[in-house]
């Protein structure tokens, strides 16, 4: 008798021959790794050191996990919040490398804006204006700069007078080195034709009294008047930052010169959620400052960083407070002003190295840059890793470059002064020594590396001017055709590092922050341009479309 076949059920055999094909494709296809994002189908600057591009990556826990082609980070990573990028360039996250920040929010929210003012007339105009909407005891602005006007020469505050009659006025120039005050802000500081000021100069009339502009410390006297801004009004300012400076790709910036306090302020915002700028704070020397934060030794967090004490050499060109080796050529009796004593400097100086942080000393002219090189040489060995920086270094004497490299001393330029003072420079020192001035490829050759930074409100708060002044050369207007002394512009790599990865070597934080590499925080940026192919008119016109800070989108 034969033996029955053995079958099984149809519903049986289905349910195995399924089994089966589970099985054979679990083993061909594991299970994909949850993440919180995905950004796939771009063109991904890593800023790497190969300076490499990608098409994906994947990001879980506010870092980058995974970074390559599309194909490989889909295969393995799947997320619940998946971006298609349709091709569009995405960068690192944005760094300022200098600027005010909490100034700059101060500004947006209490001081007229007199930037791009193109006469005194229209100054006038817009404080009518700001005075209307902000009813207040003091009349504040600005941004303003005489270089821009017909007649160049400083305004007197008779004109004031005229439109305000006792008010208390006080207006920022540009560069924030000179200041106009109107009559009854002398007078309530006590500031007459007699007043001297170590480190400051009052301006006077030919009669002897003062015409209102008060050169660099000479300001501080009218300043101290100014009612301080409450707590509110300080966390509305920082917030207003924030906002301006997401939209424009910035995850991160550099603040400096800023006292314990405000330090302490912007630490709780941080930790409350409400702040989420990433910001390193360079400290003001003061001895409470200094006092709280020397000992603890520097300080680096995911959001905020204390590294480095801010101090100023000199004043600014602009207001021929910037210190010279020789006299300026429009002014032959003024060489500037050095802003404190060598005790001073000195003494600062040797906490900082004792304590083991950076000096970051604001320079712009060649004297001051001099002075600079030659005070950090007593402290810096020639081999070390101590990044102490010059702020701008700005005009820099043919013999004095290669102690940059000499000492490892970092220049912390600003692009866009380059372009926005080009005009009338060659007026203060002449068509010879402006051949060291703005020189940043020079600087940068002498260590590979700098840091690039828009000193805002100083300059206008966006990154992409910054980008487009390092390698073109040129002003808004694309003057001149050829470019500003075009043998300092930066490659274009070399200009998105210095926003970037440099931006954050800056303060030692380049294994944290500032390239797209596994590992590192998840700040980048989307444009509807890529920067590093576009035409030079594209760049000015670029938009963001998407920045994250740490894996959480902020601006969209």
């Amino acid at each position: 008798m034969k033996k029955p076949i053995f079958r099984l059920p149809y519903f049986k055999t289905f349910l195995f021959i399924n089994l089966i094909s589970l099985i054979l494709m679990t083993a061909c296809n594991p299970p994909k790794h949850k993440v919180d994002l995905i950004v796939h189908n771009a063109k991904i600057y890593t800023v790497d050191a190969d300076f490499s591009t990608a098409e994906a990556f994947a990001v879980a826990n506010g870092k980058f996990v995974a970074i390559g082609s599309k194909d490989e980070i889909l295969a393995v990573y799947e997320s619940n919040k998946t971006i298609n990028a349709n091709g569009k360039a995405v960068f690192p996250g944005f760094i300022d490398g200098h600027c005010h920040f909490f100034g700059y929010g101060e500004n947006l929210i209490r001081y007229a804006d007199l930037a791009g003012s193109t006469s005194f007339d229209e100054i006038i105009s817009r404080l009518k204006e700001h005075a209307a909407a902000h009813p207040s005891d003091w009349l504040l602005g600005r941004g303003w700069d005489q270089n821009r006007w017909f007649d160049k020469s400083f305004p007197d505050n008779k004109i004031l007078e005229e439109h305000f009659p006792g008010k208390k006025i006080f207006l920022i120039r540009i560069d924030g080195h000179a200041v106009l005050a109107s009559k009854s802000a002398l007078e309530a500081a006590g500031i007459d034709s007699k007043s001297e000021i170590d480190g400051g100069e009052v301006l006077l009339r030919p009669d002897g009294s003062p015409s209102g502009i008060l050169i660099d410390k000479a300001e501080e006297p009218v300043k101290a008047l100014i009612p301080l801004l409450s707590e509110k009004e300080q966390v509305d300012a920082l917030l207003a930052a924030q906002d301006s400076c997401f939209s424009k790709g910035l995850t991160g910036v550099v603040d400096a010169g800023l006292p314990l306090a405000k330090i302490k302020l912007i630490e709780r915002l941080q930790q409350e959620g409400s702040l989420k700028m990433k910001i390193n704070a360079m400290l003001d020397p003061d001895s409470v400052t200094m006092g709280y934060f020397m000992p603890k030794g520097p300080q680096f967090g995911e959001k905020l960083s204390v590294t480095a004490v801010k101090m100023y050499a000199d004043g600014a060109l602009g207001s021929r407070g910037a210190w010279l080796l020789e006299p300026y050529d429009d002014d032959p009796t003024n060489t500037g002003i050095k802003l404190q004593t060598d005790t001073f400097y000195e003494n600062v100086c040797k906490q900082a190295y004792d304590n083991g942080f950076q000096v970051n000393m604001h320079a712009i002219g060649d004297a001051a840059n001099r002075y600079v090189l030659n005070l950090y040489s007593r402290y810096l060995p020639e081999d070390n890793d101590r990044r102490w920086r010059i702020e701008h270094a700005q005009i820099v004497h043919p013999e004095d470059f290669k102690m940059f490299g000499q000492y490892n001393i970092i220049p912390s330029v600003q692009s866009t002064h380059a372009t926005s003072d080009m005009l009338w420079v060659p007026d203060r020192i002449g068509n010879e020594r402006i051949k060291g001035a703005y020189a940043q490829n020079q600087l940068l050759s002498q260590n590979g590396w700098l840091v690039n930074g828009t000193d805002f409100p100083i300059e206008d708060i966006d990154p992409l001017k910054t980008f487009y002044a390092a390698v073109f050369r040129k002003n808004l207007d694309g003057l001149p055709q050829q470019g500003f002394q075009m043998e300092n512009a930066l490659s274009r790599e070399d200009a998105l590092r210095s926003i970037t990865l440099w931006a954050a070597k800056g303060n030692y934080e380049e294994s944290i922050k500032g390239s797209i590499e596994v590992g590192k925080a998840a700040d980048f940026v989307i444009l509807d341009t890529d920067i590093m192919n576009a035409h030079e008119e594209q760049i000015l016109d670029t938009k963001v479309n998407l920045l994250s800070v740490s894996g959480e989108i902020v601006f969209e």
